[in-house]
């Protein structure tokens, strides 16, 4: 009997159709029943919890019937993500927990500052109240010599050195002269001031000459043809002679003391714009765009013609080493010629202006310096290093350029405007930076001229006046320079 019995059970044991009685049970059987155990001694779990726990775990697969395999239901407690923590956390949680459990007039009670000094060090990894951004290390470098700071101190109980304040320039001219019958014409220079302090002026067919020491005005010369006029004037470097230029194509030397005309020199074809000296050379530009060179000593006076312009010259002017001479033009552009025995073309020529060239000025301090202005369409200053041919700067003006010269006193450069300024404007040079305007014209300016100590500007305008600007005296405080005995016994 015990023989039929052993073979029934091998019979459903391969059958596995009935569970096994004897056999050992299944690891998710003891995982259930683990799980089980644990869940019965919490504080009443949720079944819904439960339920979210045993579908978010991943199932495992056990062989089934024919050898193939088959998902097992997931049971509770199965394979759970479990976080790393490390010890401190623990600790700080441990802690958490502990103050949560204590009575509640404990938890009202602040925390100890060491507490907070553990939770800071333990979250944040330093404590926040010695905590540094920056953190310079050695001591701070001194400041260079001679540094400046330009950070405005608001208060302070050190007194701050006084500003150094910049010259006052008056807005209001020392003197006004009446200039009737002036032509207002931008291309012709009507006034010259000469070295012994006499102010030359041409108003339509008459020259007249202002003393200004003694304040005498004497009528030199005046036109025999009604429908002529004077189109240009210029003092010699001495101011003993007085070059004038007619419209009739005609340049006239002149002795002002004795009131005598001294020499009448032909060749030009066109009215006569410009003029310039250099020592016993005179060299005068024409409407054709012709430069002719004048030896004043002899009798054939015409030593040599520049030919560089298209249009007329309107503009000319030695430099004060008598090394360059300087012509500008109604064809926007300026030349710059080398010596009179120098060659035909000239060693520079500057297109860069878009209006007529008329105004043109040296710097006395800088013989390699040229400043030239242009007119209504191009309204730039541009200043000019001869040696090298270049460009230093330019300036735009937003106002027509009539006239330029430089103020030694000061070393600034004064211009002469027309439209739609009608002022003169003084500027730091080289800088460039506007230090002042003289206004009271009520019409373009024409000229500008300095006086033989370049303390006054005196400025004619189409308005028919003559205004001095008294704006370039020299520093009390400072002395001037001794002048050697060569350079005085040469201009005695």
């Amino acid at each position: 009997m015990s023989h039929f019995g052993f073979e029934s059970d091998i019979h459903s044991v391969l059958k596995l159709d009935m569970p096994i009685t004897n056999a050992p049970m299944a690891r998710w059987q003891r995982k259930a029943s683990i799980s089980t155990s644990t869940s019965s001694g919490s504080l009443s779990p949720n079944k819904s919890n439960n339920r979210s726990l045993s579908i978010s775990k991943t199932p495992s697969k056990t062989p089934g019937k024919n050898g193939k395999t088959q998902n097992t239901p997931s049971k509770a407690g199965g394979d759970r993500f479990i976080p790393v923590r490390n010890a401190k956390q623990m600790d700080v949680a441990s802690f958490l927990l502990s103050k949560e459990n204590e009575p509640a007039e404990e938890n009202t009670s602040e925390p100890s500052q060491a507490n907070q000094k553990a939770w800071s060090v333990t979250l944040n990894g330093y404590d926040l109240e010695e905590a540094k951004i920056l953190h310079l290390g050695g001591k701070p470098l001194n400041a260079p010599e001679g540094y400046q700071n330009n950070l405005k101190v608001l208060y302070s109980q050190v007194s701050t050195p006084v500003s150094v304040k910049s010259r006052y320039i008056s807005s209001v001219p020392e003197r006004i002269l009446d200039a009737p019958a002036l032509r207002n014409d931008f291309y012709l220079n009507l006034m010259d001031w000469g070295r012994e302090n006499m102010l030359a002026v041409a108003l339509s067919g008459n020259v007249y000459v202002w003393d200004a020491v003694q304040g005498d005005i004497l009528l030199l010369k005046q036109m025999e043809d009604e429908n002529g006029y004077i189109s240009s004037l210029s003092w010699s470097k001495d101011g003993s002679f007085l070059a004038i230029g007619t419209s009739d194509c005609i340049v006239e030397l002149w002795d002002v003391v004795s009131q005598k005309r001294l020499r009448r020199m032909e060749g030009h074809r066109a009215r006569v714009g410009c003029l310039s000296w250099n020592d016993h050379i005179l060299s005068s530009g024409c409407r054709s765009g012709l430069i002719h060179h004048h030896d004043v000593r002899v009798a054939d006076h015409h030593v040599s013609t520049l030919r560089g312009h298209a249009q007329e010259v309107c503009g000319l002017t030695w430099s004060p080493d008598g090394r360059f001479l300087a012509s500008g033009g109604n064809d926007n552009t300026v030349n710059v010629w080398s010596g009179v025995q120098g060659a035909s073309n000239p060693v520079h020529r500057f297109a860069e202006h878009e209006g007529a060239v008329k105004a043109l000025a040296w710097c006395q301090w800088q013989s390699n310096i040229l400043a030239s202005g242009g007119g209504m369409s191009d309204r730039h200053i541009r200043i000019w290093n001869v040696n090298s041919g270049s460009c230093i700067s330019a300036w735009d003006t937003q106002s027509q350029i009539s006239s330029l010269v430089f103020a030694p006193n000061h070393k600034e450069l004064v211009s002469g405007h027309g439209f739609s300024h009608d002022k003169i404007f003084i500027w730091k040079y080289p800088s460039l930076t506007k230090v002042g305007e003289l206004a009271g014209h009520e019409g373009r300016i024409l000229n500008l001229a300095l006086s033989p100590d370049c303390t006054t500007l005196a400025s004619i305008s189409s308005d028919e006046s003559i205004r001095l600007w008294k704006s370039f005296e020299k520093d009390p405080t400072k002395k001037p320079k001794p002048s050697s005995s060569l350079i005085q016994q040469h201009i005695r």
